[in-house]
């Protein structure tokens, strides 16, 4: 039998940025992708490498971007647009419906905001946010 997890009951949440941060969730998300985790490599290929391959060792990592797709509600653009104007990264929370309630914990910057009107349609709002520093998971 799967083990594998719907993504209906997964949340995005939002932190205070208070010490004792509490965190709330963001209304209406209909599509979360990412956090895109990526890794440099360093080419240290020379001309006496084995067998002619290249070879590399690790360099830095990204935590890559997130977008969100929401429907359009007065809170949820105004706690965007408040973290697009801030120029201090924000905590965020995607809580996963697995039965650990599993818990990833990041930080980031708004750095795209779109509204998408279509007149057949709910007006929908883009977000991007950029990772800074790392991804942490608990559960």
């Amino acid at each position: 039998m799967s083990n594998a997890v719907a993504g209906v009951g997964t949340q995005f949440k939002r932190g205070d940025g208070a010490s004792s941060e509490t965190f709330t969730a963001i209304a209406e998300i209909t599509r979360i992708g990412g956090p895109g985790q990526t890794r440099e490599l360093i080419d240290v290929t020379s001309l006496d490498s084995t067998g002619g391959w290249r070879e590399f060792i690790a360099g830095f990592r990204d935590g890559g971007e997130l977008t969100l797709e929401m429907n359009f509600t007065l809170d949820g653009y105004s706690e965007m647009l408040t973290d697009f104007l801030s120029d201090d990264s924000v905590n965020y929370q995607i809580v996963l419906p697995n039965t650990e309630a599993s818990v990833l914990d990041f930080a980031g910057f708004v750095m795209d905001l779109p509204l998408d009107i279509d007149p057949a349609d709910a007006i929908k709002l883009n977000v991007t946010i950029k990772l800074t520093g790392a991804v942490s998971l608990t559960s």
